[in-house]
C-alpha cells in the first residue's frame, strides 16, 4: 500500500510543480483539453461514468459507446498515473511502442494519419517522452509493473 501511495503522490507533486515545465511546454489547459473536448469528448465527456463505475460496468459501457469520464485534468490523471497506470498511453499510443499494435483510441486522435501523429506527439510532449510508459501498476503476463523511478519520469503539468 505504501508503494501506491508514495507512487500516486509523486505523480501528483510533478504535476502540481513546475518541474513538467522543464522537460516540455505542454499543458492540460494549453494543449490537451482543446484535442481532448474535440476529439474524446463524445465517449469520455461529463456524461461518462467515473473510473470506478466504469470498471464495474465495463461491458455495459463500452456496447453504450462511453468510456471512463477524463473531461478534467484530475479524472484523465487516474488513466495516466493511478489508478489505472499507463491506460492513457496504451490506447493511445501509434504501435511503435507496443510491438507494432497501435491502442485502441489512436485512431480517434484525428481523420488523417498526419493529424493523429500530431495529436499523439502533443499528448508525448504532456505526459513527458521519458514517461510515455506503457507499463500498469501490476504486472501482467511478461511486461513488469511500473516502477517509482518510471513514475517520477511523468510530466503532466496542468
Amino acid at each position: 500500500m505504501s508503494k501506491l501511495w508514495a507512487a500516486a503522490g509523486a505523480v501528483l507533486w510533478f504535476a502540481g510543480t513546475g518541474a513538467g515545465a522543464l522537460a516540455q511546454d505542454a499543458t492540460y489547459r494549453k494543449d490537451i483539453k482543446p484535442i481532448f473536448d474535440q476529439k474524446c469528448a463524445a465517449c469520455h465527456g461529463a456524461a461518462s461514468p467515473n473510473l470506478q463505475e466504469f470498471l464495474e460496468n465495463q461491458k455495459k459501457f463500452e456496447a453504450a459507446m462511453k468510456g471512463p469520464r477524463m473531461d478534467s485534468y484530475a479524472d484523465l490523471i487516474m488513466l495516466i498515473g493511478w489508478p489505472d497506470t499507463g491506460a492513457v498511453m496504451r490506447r493511445l499510443d501509434d504501435g511503435k511502442n507496443a510491438g507494432g499494435k497501435p491502442g485502441n483510441m489512436y485512431q480517434y486522435l484525428g481523420s488523417t494519419d498526419e493529424e493523429r501523429q500530431k495529436n499523439l506527439q502533443t499528448f508525448k510532449a504532456w505526459v513527458g517522452p521519458e514517461g510515455w510508459i506503457l507499463k500498469r501498476w501490476n504486472a501482467r503476463g511478461n511486461v513488469p509493473a511500473i516502477t517509482k523511478e518510471e513514475l517520477d519520469k511523468i510530466r503532466v503539468k496542468y
